[in-house]
């Protein structure tokens, strides 16, 4: 899967955004990727895209390096793709249904593969009732719905997700949780946010960045205790988290096992 060697990243006027970062996304299925605003996050997913080149270090897929050729990218885009945090910049067409086939008809698929392909997406988001409808009818989370469903449809093998809990309502943000407990059990899915408790909730690896650097790692129940490493990243502890350091109460991994009164119940 993805590997980062050594990976550096200067702006033109100067501006150092990546500090030699390493990271291997065969660590986990879902992997949380934290930071505070201006931490390089945002250069991260670019240059994991191709969208950006590195100034010095290298991208791997399945061993082998990514190259900035046209045609290389082609390939990659294949295989990885991402969900950016607007959906706006992500839908072009006016129907949903023609929005989420953009990319299996790119790739000349026949039709009948392109519709299996954009059911199957909105299926899995819960947006099949929507197919026909125009997007500008749509809710932002909707909308970020279908921008999911159209990264779907590439069946990509990695999926990179850029705030993806951001603008949902608390049903639409569970609705969310679920899918990419779908996802990852035959995907990786690399999940970029500020949301700390959506994070803990979801993925199974984190990475901390810290001035473009790779400050800390690990499991989501060892990086989230640590309020020293938190405080330097700048970050939010998660409530569930916070319970139990504070109060002494279980580690609980998500919400569901806790009731109002803060006992442990079954989902």
């Amino acid at each position: 899967m993805i590997k980062v060697d050594g990976l550096v990243y200067i702006y033109e006027d100067g501006t150092r955004a990546l500090n030699g970062i390493d990271m291997d996304l065969s660590k986990g299925s879902t992997i949380g990727l934290i930071g505070a605003n201006g931490s390089g996050k945002s250069t991260l997913l670019l240059t994991l895209m191709g969208v950006l080149k590195p100034t010095k270090g290298v991208i791997t897929l399945g061993g082998l390096e990514l190259k900035t050729n046209k045609e290389s990218l082609r390939e990659h885009r294949k295989i990885v793709n991402m969900v950016f945090q607007d959906p706006d910049r992500q839908i072009f067409y006016s129907r949903v249904f023609d929005d989420v086939a953009f990319g299996p008809r790119n790739l000349d698929m026949p039709e009948g593969d392109v519709r299996r392909r954009v059911e199957g997406s909105l299926n899995l988001v819960r947006m099949s009732e929507h197919m026909e409808r125009p997007v500008h009818f749509l809710s932002y989370g909707q909308k970020k719905r279908v921008a999911i469903a159209g990264v779907l449809s590439m069946d990509p093998q990695v999926i990179i997700m850029d705030e993806p809990s951001s603008g949902l309502d608390p049903e639409m943000r569970e609705s969310l949780k679920g899918t990419i407990d779908l996802l990852s059990k035959e995907k990786t899915v690399l999940v970029s946010s500020h949301d700390m408790d959506f994070i803990y909730e979801v993925c199974d690896y984190v990475y901390v960045l810290g001035n473009g650097s790779i400050i800390g790692e690990g499991a989501p129940e060892r990086v989230f205790l640590d309020r020293g490493l938190l405080t330097r990243a700048k970050l939010d502890m998660p409530w569930l988290a916070r319970l139990h350091l504070d109060l002494g109460l279980p580690l609980w991994k998500n919400s569901g096992q806790v009731s109002k009164k803060g006992m442990e119940v079954s989902e």
